[in-house]
C-alpha cells in the first residue's frame, strides 16, 4: 500500500492547491552522554565479545535519565522550534505528537488523554487540534505527511509535529539478555533519547517547499521488529531481525525513491542531501551504496550520519539530523533534501523538499 502526495500544479488528482514548507525545526538533546564502552560494561553476560562501536559506528548516545520524560523532551523541542519561528503558539492550528514512547512520569505509557494535548497545553497552543499518531520510527515523517496534507488542502495554514523519545530504557533491559552479536535485542543497545519538533506552514506562491511525500507498508515483514512490555522488569523489550530489515530496505527503498524522483522530474544527482533513518553508520553507508547503484547515480553529498553521536533516536532521528546540518551551515537555502524513513511494520517513506531561506534563519547557533 502506498500513500503519496505532490505539491500544486498539473491535472493529476493527487496534486493539491497549496504549497507547504518547513518553517522552523527544533530539538532537545539530554545533557547526559553515555559512551558505548560504558553501556557495554553493563552487560550481564560479560563474556560476550561484542564490539558494538565497530559494528554500528556509535560512539555515544544521549540518555534522558531523571531529567526528562517523553513529554518534557517533546515540549522542550517544540519551544526550541517556536523560538526560531515567526509563529506564536496560538497560531498553531494542528499539533501531532508522533513519538513511540509516551512517558510523562516513570515508565507508564499514556494513551489518554493524548500526549499531543499535553504538549499543546504546555506550549500555549490551546486552540490547536491535538492528537497522537504512531507509526514506529516513521512517526514524525508520517505526521509531516498528515499536517502537510491539511495545509495543502486549505484546511489549516500552520501546524506542528513533535516527538519525544525516552527510549533508552530498552537498552537497560537488553543489557540483561544480550549474549552475542546474533541476539535479537542487540539493536536495543543502539538507542538514544531526544525530542524533536517541526513547524509547517502554507508556503507563499512559487516559494520552495515540500515537493513529494510517500509511504509504503510492506506488512509481510511486520514481525522483524516487535516490542512489548517486559514481564520481569520496568519498561519494555524489543526484538529485531536487524539483518533482515536491512536486506528488505536495500531491496525496496530504491523503487520508492525512483517513484519520488520521477514524480518531481529530477534525477538522484539533483538531490543535495539524503537524511536516512539513523540505525548504524555502517548500515547507512552500505544501504546508500546499494541504492545509488540501483538508481545509476548518487546525491551531491554523502548521506547524513548523526547516529555516531546520538544513537538511534527512533522517530526523531531525521529532525535531529536536519537541525544538526542546518546549524552547522551544511544545508543552505535552495538545497533539495530527501528524508528517508525506515520503520517497523515494515514502513518505508520519503519526504522530498527544497529548503526555503526562512528555515535557515535563526538556526546559526549551536546547542
Amino acid at each position: 500500500m502506498t500513500a503519496w502526495m505532490t505539491t500544486e500544479g498539473g491535472g493529476d488528482p493527487r496534486r493539491t492547491p497549496y504549497g507547504v514548507r518547513f518553517e522552523s525545526v527544533g530539538r532537545c538533546l539530554p545533557a547526559t552522554r553515555l559512551g558505548t564502552g560504558e553501556l557495554m560494561g553493563t552487560l550481564r553476560h560479560r563474556h560476550a565479545r561484542i564490539d558494538l562501536e565497530r559494528l554500528t559506528g556509535i560512539r555515544e548516545r544521549r540518555v534522558a535519565g531523571a531529567e526528562h520524560t517523553s513529554l518534557s523532551l517533546a515540549v522542550s523541542a517544540a519551544e526550541d522550534a517556536l523560538s526560531r519561528s515567526r509563529h506564536r503558539p496560538e497560531a498553531v492550528e494542528a499539533l501531532l505528537s508522533c513519538g513511540i514512547t509516551k512517558y510523562r512520569e516513570g515508565l507508564t505509557q499514556w494513551l489518554e488523554p493524548p500526549q499531543a494535548l499535553a504538549v499543546a497545553r504546555r506550549i500555549g497552543a490551546s486552540g490547536a487540534l491535538a492528537f497522537d499518531l504512531s507509526n514506529a520510527c516513521a512517526g514524525m515523517l508520517t505526521g509531516v505527511f498528515v499536517v502537510a496534507d491539511r495545509i495543502m488542502r486549505g484546511e489549516i495554514s500552520c501546524g506542528m509535529v513533535v516527538g519525544g523519545e525516552d527510549i533508552s530504557p530498552l537498552a537497560v533491559n537488553a543489557a540483561r539478555h544480550v549474549r552475542s552479536v546474533f541476539s535479537r535485542e542487540l539493536a536495543s543497545l543502539t538507542l538514544g533519547d531526544a525530542g524533536a519538533a517541526i513547524v509547517l506552514e502554507r508556503a507563499p506562491k512559487d516559494a520552495p517547499g515540500i515537493e513529494f511525500a510517500a509511504f509504503t507498508t510492506i506488512a509481510r515483514h511486520s514481525r522483524m521488529c516487535l516490542a512489548y512490555p517486559s514481564r520481569h522488569a520496568p519498561g519494555a523489550r524489543m526484538f529485531t531481525d536487524a539483518r533482515g530489515i536491512h536486506r528488505v530496505a536495500v531491496a525496496d527503498t530504491p523503487a520508492l525513491l525512483r517513484e519520488a524522483l520521477d514524480a518531481v522530474g529530477i534525477e538522484i544527482g539533483e538531490i543535495d542531501h539524503v537524511i536516512p533513518h539513523q540505525t548504524s553508520a555502517r548500515a547507512i553507508r552500505k544501504g546508500m551504496a546499494e541504492a545509488t547503484r540501483e538508481l545509476g547515480g548518487a546525491p551531491r553529498n554523502p548521506a547524513v550520519v548523526t547516529v555516531d553521536r546520538y544513537g538511534n533516536t527512533a522517530s526523531t532521528t531525521h529532525t535531529v539530523a536536519l537541525v544538526e546540518e542546518i546549524r552547522a551551515g551544511r544545508i543552505r537555502p535552495g538545497d533539495r533534501v530527501a528524508l528517508v524513513a525506515l520503520a517497523s511494520g515494515l514502513e518505508i517513506g520519503i519526504v522530498l523538499f527544497t529548503v526555503d531561506e526562512r528555515l535557515v534563519e535563526g538556526h546559526g547557533d549551536h546547542d
